[in-house]
């Protein structure tokens, strides 16, 4: 499996669980942050695995400290798809990495 999949997989799976999430009152809430993440999933599989994105998660560790593992996340990364509620895949991608440019430099 490419990180790209690998990446896309997590993603999807968040946004999985997002859908089986109920809430009183959440104000649609998690199926807003479902959508998001599932739509990020799509996008991600479009990339490649030589995106200068996926190097900064290389770069992190988050493919294992060979790079060549599956995705996991660091508890930045974790943390922003958790709160994730809306907005295009890219802008997605965006806070992650600026989540993890504190932790590179």
């Amino acid at each position: 499996m490419s990180r790209t999949e690998s990446l896309a997989d997590y993603l999807r799976d968040q946004g999985r669980r997002k859908l089986d999430r109920v809430e009183a009152r959440d104000g649609g809430r998690n199926a807003r942050s479902a959508l998001a993440l599932l739509d990020a999933a799509v996008y991600t599989r479009s990339l490649k695995d030589d995106d200068p994105f996926v190097a900064v998660l290389v770069e992190a560790g988050c493919f294992g400290p060979q790079g060549t593992g599956e995705f996991e996340p660091t508890d930045r990364v974790a943390k922003v798809v958790r709160f994730w509620e809306t907005g295009e895949p890219w802008q997605l991608l965006m806070a992650i990495r600026f989540a993890l440019q504190g932790a590179l430099t």
